[in-house]
């Protein structure tokens, strides 16, 4: 009879993810990876495998609260739905996290050499494209985007503005600056009301 882990295996996650999102798939040893956990190399085989099913195991992790954070945002009143998307562009509070998104970080280091990581990516990037899809479609049904819109080149615009605001936070543009941006990317979808 093995003995019993003498760690938590939620603390270890999270110490991996973090290596990870610091230094990437690439950078990262499993002396790395022992460092950040305080476990010895055969405790991290034994528990999770190698390195590249640790990866891949946090990864999944990652995209599957990225795509149950997408759906929480479609969620809602429908005329709240700009306003839902407009949180979601807006930087946040404090100094910026020059880690960035795992998900866009992986994307760069690996989707163009791993298959497996390559279609993860693509997922989760369809998911966030489809929830900022029902969000445009939801805001043309309470009157505040044209109904005429193409629902599907609103929210990739949306998309790509997130993604653009994520890399010029991580580059350590001001968030006075990229809320400006937000809030200009959703205005311009906004329709205005009629002048009398």
């Amino acid at each position: 009879m093995g003995r019993p882990r003498k760690f938590d295996e939620h603390d270890v996650l999270i110490a991996v993810r973090r290596q990870f999102n610091e230094t990437g798939y690439h950078g990262t040893s499993v002396d790395d990876l022992s460092r950040a956990t305080g476990l010895s190399k055969g405790s991290l085989y034994s528990a999770f495998g190698d390195k590249d099913a640790l990866f891949r195991r946090i990864f999944d992790e990652y995209c599957a609260g990225s795509d149950q954070n997408a759906a929480a945002r479609v969620a809602g009143p429908e005329d709240q739905a700009l306003d839902r998307l407009r949180a979601w562009l807006t930087a946040p509070d404090g100094g910026p996290d020059r880690r960035g998104c795992l998900l866009a970080k992986t994307t760069a280091e690996l989707a163009w050499e791993n298959e497996g990581i390559a279609a993860r990516s693509l997922a989760a990037y369809e998911t966030l494209l489809e929830s900022c899809r029902l969000l445009i479609e939801q805001a043309q049904r309470a009157g505040q985007v044209d109904p005429a819109a193409d629902p599907e080149a609103l929210g990739g615009l949306v998309l790509a503005t997130h993604r653009g605001i994520e890399a010029l936070l991580k580059a350590g543009v001001d968030t006075a600056t990229l809320n400006r941006i937000a809030a200009t990317a959703i205005d311009s979808i906004t329709l205005r009301p009629a002048s009398a």
